[in-house]
């Protein structure tokens, strides 16, 4: 299946975060699991907040230019974000802002103004870039591809509390750096790594019809996930990996079929029948 290019657009769902002081990006570092400590300037990292238990709080892109950090947020979760980060500064001399004149916007191309990088989870993500507002206006195309390569959203599938790393794949798009120090939630992170025990993963998938997020998928009666975000015939699911290997009959959310796509960036086996696809 062939995706159309997308345009550049600035992204109204996003938001960002400006910090500054003394060691802001070792105070990150220490929190999130993207490494930051040797992140070049001009240059991009994405990565997550956790929970202690490992569950995913807010994924996020970090970047900086002349001492400023800037981290590129969903924009409904950026008070709560801000909240965090403020308990965990504690005494350290970090100033933390959400700016109204900054946004967030992306490009196929390295043609966007203010803070440009590459996107660090897949080259056909093109650029993000914190940019002041207003300065690009919007665009078509981003949703699609994100879907066509199954890039899950922050809020419409990701959420917060909800998955761990693996289930929402930030270990296959570089956001997780499994060599680097502690950070919250990197017991679990660790665990699930070392033992293999992500059981689901969020998978694209097409759709013969419109399909309600949240709604099961089953095959011949047995559960296998749930949908998440969908449109135009294309979606995301969170599907168990072993029982989509055993499946005999097609997929059906409701009474629509999907069809399971395999991510080209995928790096773990799994079995995906036929009948699946």
């Amino acid at each position: 299946m062939t995706i159309a290019p997308f345009t550049r657009q600035s992204r109204p769902d996003r938001s960002v975060l400006r910090l500054a002081g003394e060691g802001v990006l070792a105070f990150l570092n220490n929190l999130l699991t993207a490494e930051l400590l040797h992140l070049p300037e001009g240059h991009g990292a994405y990565g997550a907040l956790l929970s202690p238990q490992g569950k995913i709080l807010h994924d996020v892109f970090v970047s900086h230019r002349a001492g400023i950090v800037f981290i590129d947020c969903a924009a409904v979760q950026a008070a709560a974000l801000m909240q965090k980060l403020m308990l965990y500064r504690l005494r350290a001399k970090i100033e933390i802002q959400q700016p109204e004149n900054l946004a967030v916007a992306v490009s196929p191309a390295a043609d966007l103004p203010g803070l440009c990088y590459a996107d660090p989870r897949l080259p056909e993500l093109g650029y993000r870039a914190v940019i002041e507002k207003a300065s690009v206006g919007e665009g078509q195309g981003y949703e699609s591809q994100c879907y066509h390569y199954g890039i899950a959203d922050s809020v419409a599938d990701i959420g917060s509390g909800i998955l761990f790393v693996h289930e929402a794949n930030l270990d296959q798009l570089n956001g997780v750096h499994f060599s680097k120090g502690c950070y919250v939630g990197q017991e679990i992170v660790s665990r699930m790594q070392h033992r293999g025990t992500a059981r689901s993963r969020i998978l694209p998938v097409t759709i013969d019809g419109v399909a309600a997020a949240g709604g099961a998928v089953e095959s011949g009666g047995t559960r296998l996930g749930q949908m998440l975000s969908s449109n135009h015939g294309q979606g995301l699911a969170l599907l168990r990996l072993d029982k989509l290997a055993e499946v005999t009959e097609p997929l059906l959310t409701g009474s629509v079929g999907l069809h399971v796509q395999k991510p080209l960036w995928a790096k773990y086996e799994f079995m995906l029948p036929e009948i699946a696809q």
